[in-house]
């Protein structure tokens, strides 16, 4: 798997990104993409498939998320960039 450190470190100083399950499900703005760790807990991949599948967000589980985003500890992250979504897409799928 790719590695999208770039992209994601744009998002998080351009503030489109979202860190964390908790401030994902209490974001009202528009998300393009979420990213959950496949370790992740049952409660955390329930929520946030539940905020994907309801809002019609394209949701991708990863292994070793934090190593893949270069965040710490991250479970689960989204992005409210249409354009970076879809370059991470890009770069996770190796299209």
């Amino acid at each position: 798997m790719k590695d999208c450190r770039g992209v994601v470190n744009i998002c998080r100083k351009a503030g489109y990104a979202i860190i964390g399950g908790e401030n994902i499900l209490n974001n009202s703005h528009k998300m393009y993409l979420i990213l959950l760790d496949s370790s992740s807990g049952k409660s955390l991949k329930r929520e946030m498939h539940f905020v994907a599948d309801n809002r019609n967000i394209p949701l991708i589980e990863i292994p070793n998320l934090s190593v893949q985003i270069g965040i710490e500890n991250c479970k689960a992250v989204a992005f409210k960039n249409k354009a970076l979504s879809d370059e991470i897409i890009t770069i996770l799928k190796g299209v």
